[in-house]
């Protein structure tokens, strides 16, 4: 086993870490948030890029304006850019009942756009969700964000060991910050709100010898209360997933996931945390993440996602 606390290993390849939780939401429970996420029907859905896209990260320089898609939903990540590639596509065979749009992601160059680094570098597409709304999500209200996300042929994927994708959340915890004061002061620590991020992670394992049967995904979520990656699956089936992460008033993240495009439930929880041992306060919006070899001529693996929806349940 990979960890101590891989209990259960499935006829789809599947282990599940499902340590106790006192508290579990399954996500898409309560109410759809109608003014976020999006469903990619309209025909005439865009993404403006505004290129040359940020590269905060790399060299400091954050090439405003920011790309955005037309309707106001999508935002490109102002430390390290959109995807090369963000557009509307037919939705791929076995998706949501009725859907006939979707969104498909892919880069080349995942860094500094022309300049390869030959380091796996990831771009970023974020949600509008706290900015549309006017503020976090309480974790009170008992948020959750579930998404449908295709997974190619393994044929079909970059040739790459490592990260390929993520779908991630920002949340806000308390955190203790301390002053080591001046010459007349004894120093102290003050509480305040900071930003961090979660979420799935999904890399590939290709076979060495080139034997498709044998490649492999593994699914891992960040973070435990180490702040340590956790992995919790192996993925030997491509296409539809269901992910989806809830948050609870009492601090927990909690994981789940299903390798078709059905609604969530208790059985698919793959773990719940409180990541690097704080308590999530607030859910501030949630995001994907396309990650290549940035050679310059090796393509990304090609992700396409739909429906991704907020729900809160109060």
């Amino acid at each position: 086993m990979i960890l101590p606390r891989l209990l259960l290993t499935l006829t789809l390849g599947i282990c599940a870490v499902q340590p106790a939780a006192a508290q579990v939401l399954v996500p898409g429970t309560g109410r759809a948030l109608k003014e976020v996420g999006d469903n990619f029907e309209d025909e005439k859905w865009e993404y403006v890029p505004n290129n040359p896209k940020s590269t905060e990260e790399n060299n400091k320089v954050d090439n405003k304006p920011i790309g955005e898609s037309k309707n106001a939903r999508w935002y490109e990540g102002g430390k390290r850019g959109h995807p090369d590639i963000v557009r509307r596509v037919p939705t791929p065979a076995g998706g949501l009942e009725g859907s006939k749009g979707a969104l498909m992601m892919r880069s080349v160059f995942s860094g500094i756009q022309g300049r390869p680094s030959n380091r796996m570098q990831q771009d970023d597409l974020i949600a509008d969700v706290n900015y549309k709304l006017g503020s976090s999500i309480p974790v009170s209200r008992g948020p959750s964000v579930v998404t449908r996300v295709y997974l190619p042929p393994f044929k079909d994927w970059e040739k790459r060991t490592g990260p390929s994708f993520a779908f991630r959340g920002s949340t806000e915890a308390y955190t203790t910050k301390r002053s080591s004061g001046g010459f007349f002061s004894k120093g102290g620590s003050s509480r305040a709100l900071e930003t961090y991020w979660l979420g799935f992670f999904i890399d590939f394992k290709p076979d060495p010898n080139g034997d498709h049967s044998k490649d492999v995904a593994i699914m891992r979520i960040r973070a435990d209360q180490s702040g340590q990656d956790v992995p919790v699956l192996t993925m030997n089936r491509t296409g539809w997933w269901t992910l989806g992460m809830s948050f609870t008033p009492d601090g927990q993240v909690h994981y789940f996931a299903r390798p078709d495009i059905k609604d969530l439930t208790a059985e698919n929880r793959v773990a719940s945390e409180y990541p690097y041992g704080l308590k999530t306060e607030t859910f501030k919006t949630f995001f994907f993440c396309v990650c290549s070899g940035d050679d310059g001529r090796t393509w990304s693996t090609e992700w396409i996602v739909d429906d991704p929806t907020v729900y809160v349940t109060r």
